[in-house]
């Protein structure tokens, strides 16, 4: 299964990711949507999994929860937006994932973390709220309960985002 992984959009949605995910099978969204209708245009494009962030509204956080826990292609994933969130810890102890998925913080992050047994990934931010210089995705391959073919794609430096 090929996966398109964002995160932070904060109203932002780029074209740009449409081209990058076309040939994805689904789409992840790591929280912080914005507003109701950037989690509807992804709901339109592909298959779509998500999680509410910090700064999302009722009516986003009314469609998606908080934490999302799954199996892909014999792949345990957990995915919240606030990855040191209290609850975290015990529930990767709780649930046992080997792909670990947040946002939050607008630092792209992919790490392997051997002690834990799985993959922490965060896609960066995909918008231009933040602090971060450089907007980022991901995308990558499940198969077999493995992730492969992964891929950092940058979109490009944050700026003053064009209205919608």
């Amino acid at each position: 299964m090929r996966i398109g992984l964002l995160s932070d959009t904060h109203g932002f949605l780029d074209s740009a990711i449409f081209n990058y995910f076309a040939e994805c099978d689904e789409v992840w969204h790591a929280g912080d949507f914005g507003p109701f209708e950037i989690l509807e245009q992804l709901e339109k494009f592909k298959p779509m999994r998500g999680v509410s962030g910090n700064i999302d509204g009722d009516k986003v956080r009314a469609a998606v929860p908080e934490d999302l826990q799954w199996q892909c292609e014999e792949l345990r994933v957990y995915m919240t937006h606030i990855g040191n969130a209290h609850h975290v810890r015990s529930e990767i102890a709780r649930y046992h994932p080997g792909l670990f998925i947040c946002g939050h913080s607008h630092i792209l992050k992919i790490t392997r973390e051997p002690e834990r047994h799985l993959i922490h990934m965060n896609p960066g931010a995909a918008g231009h709220h933040g602090w971060h210089k450089e907007r980022t995705i991901l995308r990558f391959t499940v198969a077999e309960g493995k992730v492969s073919q992964l891929e950092a794609i940058q979109l490009g430096p944050r700026g003053r985002a064009k209205a919608t």
